[in-house]
């Protein structure tokens, strides 16, 4: 799954690099959880970006405050599901970031882990979005799609953001057949990652700082020596 993301690089370098305005400040965010704000360029809107609460609220549900609002979908199965098929037909975005959280479970607790680019650099994961709306009450949500881990996420977690390619940026926002959609979700090539123990800091979402993102060495007794 993707359950914690971070996206701090600023916000002129975020503007390059995917060739859109912020239509709100960009603030530093080291940490950031369901049901918060994420980074978006949508299709109906590639040259803007939003930003959006995580957790999909599809348009149809009666009431907002007691639906599910679930912050992953399954590529495998995107185009079944009632709460996303329509989305991934019609409402398809990039989630910006510049890496994400992991957890794996150990001898000595549940250990931490940053996975961001080698290069360092901002990277799109796929979602999907939603416009909820009833008077004058609106809501806008996303959830990011996943796929199966590359070996650098595989130690850590059987789930990953469905990472795209820059180059296949543009088609995941165009309108090009949903099997063309489908395809373009599969595991980022694992040379392009790296991942880190980084503290417990991050286990709650209000620690939203520099902090969050430093390398750590784990207790020995973990057992997590071959991660270092």
């Amino acid at each position: 799954m993707c359950g914690r993301t971070s996206l701090f690089a600023p916000q002129s370098v975020v503007q390059a690099r995917f060739d859109a305005t912020a239509d709100q400040p960009l603030e530093p965010r080291y940490n950031i959880a369901p049901r918060e704000d994420l980074a978006v360029v949508r299709n109906d809107a590639p040259d803007t970006i939003d930003l959006l609460e995580w957790g999909l609220i599809p348009s149809w549900v009666d009431d907002p405050d007691g639906a599910p609002q679930p912050i992953n979908a399954r590529a495998e199965t995107v185009t079944e599901k009632p709460t996303f098929a329509e989305a991934f037909e019609r409402r398809r975005c990039l989630v910006l970031a510049d890496g994400f959280y992991e957890w794996r479970d150990t001898r000595g607790g549940s250990q931490p882990y940053r996975v961001e680019r080698v290069d360092g650099e901002p990277f799109a994961m796929a979602g999907l979005f939603e416009r909820w709306e009833s008077g004058e009450q609106v809501k806008e949500t996303v959830t990011v799609v996943t796929t199966e881990p590359n070996a650098v996420v595989e130690p850590l977690h059987d789930r990953m953001a469905a990472v795209l390619d820059p180059d296949e940026e543009a088609t995941w926002l165009s309108n090009a057949d949903p099997e063309t959609h489908q395809g373009l979700l599969e595991p980022s090539p694992a040379e392009q990652w790296q991942s880190y123990p980084i503290s417990t800091r991050v286990n709650d979402p209000t620690n939203d700082d520099p902090g969050v993102i430093e390398k750590v060495t784990p207790d020995r007794q973990t057992g997590l020596g071959d991660f270092e």
